[in-house]
């Protein structure tokens, strides 16, 4: 590959990043999103939100797989591309795609936990219901008798 081509393809490469780059930022927004709607145990939104998301997800795995032979191209020619100036914005740009999915990752577990906490909660209140109706059921029968038990004291009476 002469170095006009190999400039040529760590241009093309460093607009695929920028795009990468876009989404992700799109996607960090979405993450957050998620997180809040989690905390705050808004469910019909979370699907809003997860439709989003996963709409996000979809352009970015098409945008990196359209990048994945271009990027092992470019792995196996690091030491010539490292000599072009394109090359030192693709590694910052790079870094900053790896910052942005470690916020992202950090997001989605803050979402996860709250799902936990929300279903800790839930099955709280629901033990909590069953018990209250097991104590109402004993209270119930404490204070209306079967009337077969009415019966009998009618007879001796």
């Amino acid at each position: 590959m002469t170095r006009d081509e190999l400039e040529l393809t760590l241009e093309e490469f460093r607009k695929g990043l920028e795009t990468e780059l876009a989404l992700l930022r799109q996607l960090q927004v979405v993450a957050a999103q998620q997180r809040e709607v989690s905390e705050a145990r808004d469910f019909d939104r979370f699907k809003i939100v997860s439709d989003e998301r996963d709409r996000l997800t979809r352009s970015l795995l098409a945008v990196e797989q359209g990048l994945a032979e271009t990027r092992e191209l470019l792995s196996t020619m690091r030491d010539q591309a490292a000599s072009i100036p394109t090359y030192g914005t693709v590694l910052a740009l790079r870094q900053a795609s790896t910052d942005l999915v470690n916020d992202i990752l950090s997001c989605d577990r803050a979402a996860m936990k709250a799902l936990a906490d929300a279903e800790l909660a839930r099955r709280a209140a629901l033990a909590s219901l069953e018990r209250g109706e097991n104590t109402l059921a004993a209270y119930r029968r404490v204070l209306a008798p079967p009337i077969a038990n009415a019966g009998l004291v009618d007879r001796r009476g």
